[in-house]
């Protein structure tokens, strides 16, 4: 992965993102390989965070793989592809389905503003 997006799973989920997000924003992308609208906001959100040099990392989770279902639960997601943003450990927002970029850029620019 590119250097602001990254694979988390599981067991490093509470420092590669809750913890991490008290430095610098983290999107995180609740994922699935079935999924065909995960793999069409992809590139939206690659381009996003790696127009922003750093202001925002991108969290990868892919939900099918090993204990990462219960993550999907734990934020009681409904669909996915989902995409949280946490910043000083809290969830700012969320949005479900296929966006494109210049959405995504001003749902992100919004959330930003007001923390």
């Amino acid at each position: 992965m590119q250097g602001y997006i990254f694979s988390v799973d599981l067991p490093d989920f509470e420092a590669q993102v809750i913890g991490a997000s008290r430095e610098r924003p983290i999107l995180v992308d609740f994922w699935a390989d079935w999924c065909a609208p995960c793999h069409a906001i992809a590139p939206h959100l690659q381009r996003v965070v790696t127009e922003r040099e750093g202001e925002v990392r991108l969290a990868k989770v892919e939900v099918d793989e090993g204990e990462n279902m219960k993550l999907a639960g734990h934020y009681r997601l409904r669909g996915f592809p989902t995409v949280i943003l946490f910043r000083n450990g809290e969830e700012l927002g969320r949005f479900s389905g296929s966006r494109p970029t210049h959405w995504i850029q001003e749902w992100l620019d919004d959330r930003l503003q007001t923390a």
